[in-house]
C-alpha cells in the first residue's frame, strides 16, 4: 500500500495510522468480521492480507514479522494456528468488504470487512 507523502492519513499522522490499522486487523482476526467506515476498511484490507500471508508461511521469521505489528500473542497464535491453515490453499483474497449503509450520527459510509470462507 503506497503511503501518501502529505495530507491526512485517517488520523493525526503516519504512526497513528499504522497503529490504528494494526489494531483494526487484530480485531478482524479476533471477531473474523468488523464494521467500520469504508475508508478504514479499504485501508486495513492490505494490512490484513499481508499478515494472513505471513501466517500461511508459518515459520519463526514470519511469526516475528507479525509480532512487530500485532503485539498480542493470543491473537498471533490464533492467526497462525487457525486462520493461516484455513487459507493455506487459497492464493489470495482472504477478505471481503460489504457496504452496509451510512452511519446514523454523521452519514459516513459504513462497511463490513470480514474473512472469506472457503468456496465449496
Amino acid at each position: 500500500m503506497p503511503t501518501p507523502k502529505k495530507g491526512p492519513r485517517l488520523g493525526s499522522g503516519p504512526a497513528h495510522q499504522r497503529l490504528m490499522l494494526n489494531g483494526l486487523a487484530a480485531q478482524l482476526f479476533v471477531h473474523e468480521g468488523i464494521n467500520t467506515t469504508e475508508a478504514k476498511a479499504k485501508a486495513v484490507r492490505p494490512v490484513a492480507e499481508k499478515l494472513i500471508t505471513f501466517a500461511k508461511r508459518g515459520d519463526v521469521a514470519a511469526r516475528r514479522e507479525v509480532l512487530k505489528q500485532i503485539t498480542d500473542r493470543d491473537i498471533v497464535h490464533k492467526l497462525f494456528s487457525e486462520i493461516g491453515p484455513r487459507f493455506a490453499e487459497r492464493p489470495g483474497g482472504y477478505t471481503r468488504i460489504l457496504k452496509i449503509g451510512q452511519r446514523p450520527g454523521d452519514g459516513a459510509p459504513m462497511a463490513r470487512i470480514e474473512l472469506v470462507e472457503a468456496a465449496e
